[in-house]
């Protein structure tokens, strides 16, 4: 019984202890922060430029990972890595980890012998990107918040305040200006049907995330009508134009074909209108022309970017004029959020205050009526 058990032990455990790591990732579905994975990629890139193996450099990142997700999907890594599979089809494997423009430079990479370079330029890639985000989120964070409070504000004197009030008004049988009918009036609508007030901006709100996910003719048309808009769309639109760029012009300087790096482009791309401008540039860079040409006649791109590229072509430094134009725009990009959300926070107090104005002054002039009513007595 005892030698029986002794064999059995060393078969059962490999495979319970293998199973685990991946299992639980795939159970577990969970997403993986990006500055996490931005992270990954710099001590990447340190180890393989010290010299040390691809497996063994995954080895020693999985090792010093916490549990959760990512470690799974190093574990999966290392397997696959040890088995033969070169690094960026392992990567491709963890698509919602690792995309498309990821792999693929990894793969161009690999190609060149000069993956610790490669894993270098993606890092300071997305930590550039990454920036950016946050610039763009902390900007927001006070018009959010000061928008989010008004509305509260004014819901809870239309639902609890008003009403009082209008008591108070009937009790006095006074004759009630227009202005303050109009308010009692709404308050009333938004007390009995409450469902209908705040339920029908919910369930627009819902109803344009399922269009959008869903894509086609809405998602495409919210998409142009948001780069007409004005001077947000020429924010949009520059913060495009650079993303652009810096993707392409990183994608070129890693060694990546233009046509592939054109394609990844198109596939990272959220904004549908400049999807079908990065499509037609793709299908006539496939036919043999220039990539000037048809950015000129895309619509999606200003007579800068395009003389740029134009240049860079002509001297064969592309993917140098592309990543001048990612930084220019980058710079003009948060110049202008910074001077529109300078403009914009003020603006919103005014609004609040108009808004909360319109209802003392609504109220007001009916005690006032009451008062020297009360007086002439």
């Amino acid at each position: 019984m005892a030698k029986r058990i002794q064999r059995r032990a060393p078969v059962a455990r490999p495979e319970a202890a293998a199973a685990p790591g991946p299992a639980r990732a795939r159970r577990r579905g969970g997403r993986v922060p990006e500055q996490v994975v931005t992270e990954f990629t710099t001590q990447l890139s340190t180890l393989t430029g010290a010299g040390i193996p691809i497996v063994k450099a995954l080895t020693i990142l999985e090792g010093q990972t916490r549990p959760g997700p990512f470690k799974g999907i190093l574990q999966e890594l290392v397997e696959d890595v040890s088995g033969g599979t070169s690094l960026s089809e392992a990567l491709a494997k963890h698509e919602r980890t690792f995309d498309a423009l990821y792999s693929s430079m990894v793969r161009a990479g690999e190609a060149g012998g000069v993956l610790d370079r490669i894993l270098d330029r993606l890092a300071q890639f997305r930590e550039k990107a990454a920036e950016i985000r946050a610039k763009t989120r902390g900007a927001m964070i006070y018009p959010v918040v000061v928008l989010f409070v008004a509305v509260v504000v004014v819901s809870v004197v239309i639902v609890w305040i008003i009403p009082r009030f209008e008591d108070i008004f009937e009790s006095f049988g006074t004759e009630l200006p227009t202005v303050t009918q109009v308010l009692l009036d709404f308050s009333r609508f938004s007390v009995d049907y409450w469902y209908v007030v705040f339920g029908t901006p919910v369930l627009l709100f819902l109803l344009h995330g399922y269009l959008m996910r869903r894509g086609g003719g809405y998602r495409r048309s919210m998409h142009a009508l948001a780069l007409r808009v004005p001077y947000l769309g020429s924010v949009l639109s520059r913060a495009l134009i650079a993303r652009f760029a810096r993707t392409f012009g990183t994608l070129i300087e890693s060694g990546v074909p233009h046509l592939d790096a054109l394609s990844i482009v198109r596939d990272t791309t959220s904004n549908a209108v400049l999807v079908e401008g990065v499509e037609a540039i793709r299908r006539t860079v496939r036919e043999g022309e220039g990539i000037a040409r048809p950015m000129g006649e895309s619509g999606v791109f200003d007579d800068l970017v395009v003389n740029m590229v134009d240049v860079g072509e002509e001297t064969g430094e592309l993917e140098r004029m592309l990543l001048k134009v990612a930084d220019a725009y980058d710079v003009q990009v948060d110049r202008r959020i910074d001077a529109l959300f300078k403009v914009l926070e003020p603006a919103l107090l005014i609004v609040m205050a108009g808004v909360v104005g319109f209802i003392v002054v609504a109220l007001f002039l009916p005690l006032l009526q009451i008062m020297g009513q009360l007086g002439s007595q």
